[in-house]
């Protein structure tokens, strides 16, 4: 006989039997407090569809149609995690992820920005397969701590990088390649201002600190003539233009080398950064035994986000907020997607956000990923200098995949000119290997 237990859920008591096998309740769980936690996580990180469409607008997708395909990846990769998963998992488009989908594949990499979600999906296909099988371990240790850590603080300058050029504080100079912006101008000194609240926000522990931090620097805009009122534009006309994205993958690249190296290093970042993820958030839960479905249910994810018109998605680091709030189970994402699906119906208001009040997020974002500088070895010049190497080459060329080139192609010469070669698996040869076949073939082609 099936036993049932009880609980209110907003003063009404819910037969929840299969809400408790499906999203992993266990009876100590508390159904007011995941609630809550679903909340609290949506809140701290819906800032990303407008951050995110506005990268992607970048690569060449319009605007609201970048809105529309962040909030359906969201929204389903919040349900996957919920049902999948069991987890309090917030699934978003990652940020430093995106900056490679525009930045890289599409700006130096030439790739149109159909072909980049064509290499989205491929890899989802991948990470699914690496998901579902031992082989996320074979990758994520034949790659060393310090290069992983190198990539996320490379990107992290990057994306404050690309904020502080967005928001004018740094400007192009013909002699110094880049100098100090005008302050004069109410676009920076709304970017100032608002980077300043965020910051104050975040440091206090506010919750949707960031969220907030847009919304008083777009009303400053106004105020100021920062920004000009946008023409407004119907739900149907949001939802047609959505219609030139949605699963319009482009496979023309397949035949090109350059494709592929997309797709292989696109993996390798998805890979890396998620393992991470999802290894700490559920070990924040106690309950690690969650890790290889909610691993599961976010490659699955991936492989949607490249039809819905998405960058790929990570676990979200602002889920420690919804932890923080009691979070243990699906049912804090199984909300988190309710909300999600929700925003919908703002997306017309959204679009009246300037960048003098996205720049200053990507700022804040930049430097938190620059925190991960504190776990590397820096003790090890064979260690340290290829992950430096990643570090600065990554802002300094622009370009995500030439800044790794870079760290991984010195790690193995340092490891060989030390006599240390045997240190080097065989799997990293390989993507060394790689990345010359990459230099060489943008040489003489």
């Amino acid at each position: 006989m099936v036993q049932w237990d009880i609980r209110y859920v907003g003063g009404y008591e819910v037969k929840s039997g299969f809400w408790h096998k499906s999203l992993g309740i266990r009876p100590e769980d508390n159904w007011k407090k995941e609630w809550i936690a679903g909340a609290v996580s949506y809140f701290s990180v819906v800032y990303i569809v407008m951050v995110n469409a506005t990268i992607l607008h970048d690569a060449g997708m319009p605007l609201k149609a970048g809105m529309v395909a962040t909030l359906l990846t969201s929204l389903v990769g919040c349900l996957l995690m919920a049902f999948g998963g069991k987890s309090p998992i917030v699934v978003v488009p990652g940020m430093g992820i995106n900056a490679f989908f525009t930045y890289t594949l599409v700006h130096s990499m030439k790739l149109t920005w159909q072909e980049a979600l064509t290499v989205v999906a491929i890899t989802g296909l991948l990470f699914a397969i690496v998901a579902f099988t031992s082989l996320y371990k074979i990758i994520s240790e034949a790659i060393p701590q310090n290069l992983q850590h190198g990539i996320t603080v490379g990107i992290g300058l990057f994306l404050t990088f690309i904020g502080l050029q967005k928001s004018g504080i740094v400007i192009a100079h013909q002699t110094t390649f880049v100098t100090i912006g005008h302050f004069s101008d109410p676009a920076v000194i709304v970017a100032c201002v608002t980077l300043l609240l965020a910051l104050v926000l975040f440091i206090r522990g506010v919750q949707g600190g960031l969220l907030i931090s847009i919304l008083v620097g777009t009303g400053l805009a106004y105020i100021l003539g920062a920004a000009q009122p946008v023409e407004q534009m119907q739900s149907g006309q949001t939802f047609k233009e959505y219609g030139q994205v949605f699963a319009h993958l482009s496979w023309s690249g397949l035949g090109n080398l350059v494709f592929w190296i997309a797709v292989f290093l696109l993996l390798l970042i998805v890979v890396f950064e998620n393992i991470g993820l999802i290894a700490s958030q559920t070990s924040m839960i106690g309950r690690p035994e969650n890790f290889k479905g909610s691993l599961r249910a976010l490659s699955i994810t991936n492989i949607f986000a490249g039809i819905f018109g998405s960058s790929p998605v990570v676990a979200a680091a602002e889920t420690t907020a919804g932890i923080a709030a009691g979070g243990r189970t699906g049912l804090s994402s199984l909300v988190s997607a309710i909300l999600f699906g929700a925003t919908f119906f703002f997306i017309p208001l959204l679009t009246y956000i300037p960048d003098s009040a996205i720049a200053p997020i990507l700022i804040v974002i930049g430097g938190l990923m620059v925190q991960n500088i504190k776990e590397m070895d820096f003790e090890d010049l064979t260690e340290a200098f290829p992950a430096f190497l990643i570090m600065v080459m990554i802002p300094f060329t622009y370009s995500i995949v030439d800044g790794m080139a870079f760290g991984f192609i010195t790690y193995p010469v340092v490891k060989l000119a030390k006599g240390k070669g045997k240190d080097v698996s065989p799997v990293l040869y390989g993507i060394a290997i790689l990345f010359v076949a990459n230099f060489v073939l943008h040489a003489f082609l």
